[in-house]
This record gives C-alpha cells, structure tokens and sequence, in this order.
C-alpha cells in the first residue's frame, strides 16, 4: 500500500522576504570596497582632482587681484610723485601739506659742496617769515610788491639753509658740535633774565603767533646759530690770543680801565675804561645773556674769565652793588663773522640750487 504524498510544508511570505533582505545586505556588503592604505590615498586623490577645477581658478583670480592692486599702487605713487615734484621744483608751493611732505620724502633743494641741502629745511627757514610778514605785518604776497618780497624772502631762506651746510661741514671737520643739553641750558638761561617772556605760556604764545612755531621748532633754529658761533669762535684764533692776553694783563695787576682802553674793541666804552653806561639788571636786554650770568656771580672790584657770548669774547669786572643793580666794566673782543669762513669754502666747493628764485 503506498504512502500517501505528504505535502510540502509552505514558507511563510515573512520569512521569504526576510531571508531576500539578507542575501540583499550581504551582497552590498561584500560590494563595499575594504578599507586599506592604498584605497584611502585613492580616494583621497579621487576628491583633489575633483576639486582643483574650483580651487585653480580661485588661485588665478587672487593672483590678479594682486597684481592689479600692486599695479594701481604704483601709477598713484608715481602720480603723486609727479605732483610733488612740479608742486616743489616748478611751482615752489609753500602749504603745509607740502611742507609735511618734505618733512617724510627727502627731496633736495640744493647742493653745498658735498652736502645735500633739505627742501625740508629751506620750507621751515621760508614759512617762518612768511608767517611773520603776513600775521604782523600784513604783507599779501598776492600783490606785486607781495610778490617782490617773497621773492626776497625766498633768495634768504636758501642763502641760510645752504649756509647752515657749510657750518655743519666747518664743525664737523674742527670736532665742535652742539647737543640737547646745551640748547636747554641756554633756554633755560634766557628764561631766568626773562628774555623769553614772563611765562612759558607767554614764550609759546609768541612763538605761535609770530613765527608759526612750536618750542621744538625755536629749539632746532637756537641750535643752528649756537654751532655757527661755537664753530667762528674757535676758528678765531686771532680773537681768542686776544682775549688771553687781555685777561693775563688784568690778572697780572694792569688796572682793568688802562685794559680795556688798550685792548677793548667796544667802541662805545673802551674811552671810558670799559664801564657801562648804565646800571644793569638781569634783564637788561643790551648785554649778551652770558655777560649777565656771570657778572652777578661776581663779588664788587672781581673780574671774569673769557665769556664767550658767541658773536665775542668778553671779561667784565664788576665795580660795585646798587641794590638788584650793579654797575660794571667790560672788555669787549668782537669774533670774526661766520661768513669769513663759510664764503671761501663755498668758493671752492660751489651751491648749485634746483630752484630758481
């Protein structure tokens, strides 16, 4: 007798679906590339090459924003270049925008010799008396006659700034210089005997509303005239023999007036045996501030040593006390002008000037 035929058992649709997912997923992961060294340089490669379409071009417009920029920059330096230059050279402007310009960019305004010569300091020796003229005089240099003084004015300031090189040149050569120190101590000097005003307000008031200028500014225009006078006082040296003997004599016992009449190049005391006309203070203005300074250290019938005051070589004697007052005798040897050394120096080495005034 046969079996009967058992049927087959079903699978559930479940279970059928279940089982294709998984074959699906082990398919994908067994299609999912294994990770290694050389796969991930691989794929690494795969995205640059990819994005250097984008970054190359990024390169190449900041490479021309740069260029065009560094291009830009240039022509507006050499326009402003070209401005200044026919500004100065062709217009000679005087503004203080020009001016700050000279004071950064070193343009020459002329040559002393071996020297170049600032246009920075021929616009501060010209603005200052331009300032001067305007505000107190009340010169328009608009006008002719205006413009005849300015010219003037203009010829002096190059006369001075190429002088000032010449100087520099004579104190570099005889070893004279001046520092801070000394311009201080001097302002300082002029301030006790109250030649500067009764106040420093008073001093930077003046100084504004007559030249224009700053203490810093008077300070750099004293230092200039102190190494033209220490530089002529000791290239004097026929003043300065002089003055040593002078000084021998009195200290040897020669009465101070027979001195002083002998020697004193004082025109107005030397008949009068070197005395003052007058009773002198601190303050009086008609006596170099040196002379001032040490007479008042003096004790009645002493004498001083050489006082150099720059433009001579002085011994003053102080006679007797009246008061805040003294009365007193000089002997007076005048130093040779700056320009008894300045012009042969600049005859033999010339100023040739890049401006026409």
């Amino acid at each position: 007798m046969k079996k009967p035929k058992l049927p087959k058992p079903s699978v559930p649709r479940v279970l059928k679906r279940r089982k294709g997912q998984e074959e699906r997923a082990d398919e994908a992961i067994e299609a999912v590339p294994r990770i290694t060294n050389e796969t991930v340089a691989e794929h690494r490669e795969e995205v640059l090459s990819s994005a250097r379409k984008y970054i190359y071009p990024l390169q190449h417009s900041r490479r021309r924003i740069v260029s065009v920029s560094a291009s830009l920059l240039g022509v507006a330096i050499v326009v402003f270049l070209a401005y200044c230059l026919l500004s100065l050279y062709k217009f000679q402007a005087t503004s203080g925008f020009m001016y700050d310009v000279t004071r950064v960019l070193p343009f020459p305004v002329a040559k002393a010799g071996p020297s170049w010569v600032s246009y920075e300091s021929y616009l501060f020796e010209l603005r200052r008396n331009m300032h001067y003229y305007e505000t107190q005089q009340r010169v328009n240099f608009n006008d002719p006659s205006g413009k005849r003084a300015l010219t003037r004015y203009k010829q002096q300031a190059l006369q001075r700034v190429t002088d000032d090189a010449y100087v520099k040149q004579l104190a570099a050569k005889n070893h004279v210089s001046v520092n801070s120190q000394d311009v201080d101590q001097e302002i300082q000097l002029l301030k006790q005997q109250n030649r500067l005003g009764s106040s420093n307000k008073v001093f930077d008031t003046v100084l504004s509303e007559f030249w224009g200028w700053s203490e810093n500014d008077f300070k750099r225009e004293l230092r200039s005239q102190m190494l033209a006078q220490k530089v002529a006082s000791k290239l004097d040296v026929d003043a300065q023999v002089k003055a040593k003997n002078a000084l021998q004599q009195v200290q040897s016992g020669t009465d101070f007036a027979k001195v002083a009449g002998d020697m004193s190049e004082d025109v107005t005391t030397k008949g009068n045996g070197g005395q003052y006309g007058g009773l002198i203070d601190r303050s009086t203005r008609d006596i170099p501030p040196q002379v001032t300074n040490e007479l008042f250290k003096l004790q009645p019938g002493q004498t001083s040593g050489i006082i150099d005051t720059g433009a001579s070589l002085q011994i003053v004697k102080l006679i007797d006390v009246q008061g805040n007052k003294v009365h007193a005798a000089h002997i007076q040897i005048n130093l040779k002008d700056i320009h008894a050394y300045i012009d042969p120096l600049r005859t033999k080495q010339p100023t040739h000037t890049y401006v026409k005034v």
